[in-house]
């Protein structure tokens, strides 16, 4: 847990860096539907949902590297984005099992920044208590 603990910011620079990259959504949000989940859509209202969504996904990559760089809002920042991706899992579990094959990259590293965070936090709140 302590390997958690130290390496966390890295993990948090990079998963962001990773989920900011969904702000392309915004100026091509049909190729950012196609290459997440294989799929395709026709119309404004969609093209402005996915839009949206990117917008705050990206906003979810902007906080974790915030997060990583300043110390003080680490914890903060790590469970807000951690909540965000248990979110956006479960639905896609619940509601979008047709598309768990070509979102599976996204899942996976949106599970190991859940699990690491909770991981994270165990370990600050041990160390709190010392």
């Amino acid at each position: 847990m302590d390997f958690i603990a130290r390496n966390f910011k890295w993990l948090m620079l990079v998963s962001g860096v990773l989920t900011a990259t969904m702000f392309y959504g915004l100026f091509a949000p049909q190729a950012a539907l196609q290459s997440m989940f294989d799929a395709s859509f026709d119309g404004q209202l969609q093209s402005l949902v996915i839009r949206s969504w990117s917008a705050l996904v990206g906003l979810m990559g902007v906080l974790l590297i915030y997060g990583a760089l300043s110390p003080q809002h680490r914890v903060l920042c790590a469970v807000i984005a951690a909540l965000s991706k248990a979110i956006f899992v479960t639905l896609v579990m619940i509601h979008g099992q047709p598309y768990l094959p070509s979102a599976a990259a996204v899942i996976a590293l949106d599970l190991l920044v859940i699990a690491s965070t909770l991981l994270y936090l165990l370990s600050t709140r041990r160390h709190a208590l010392v």
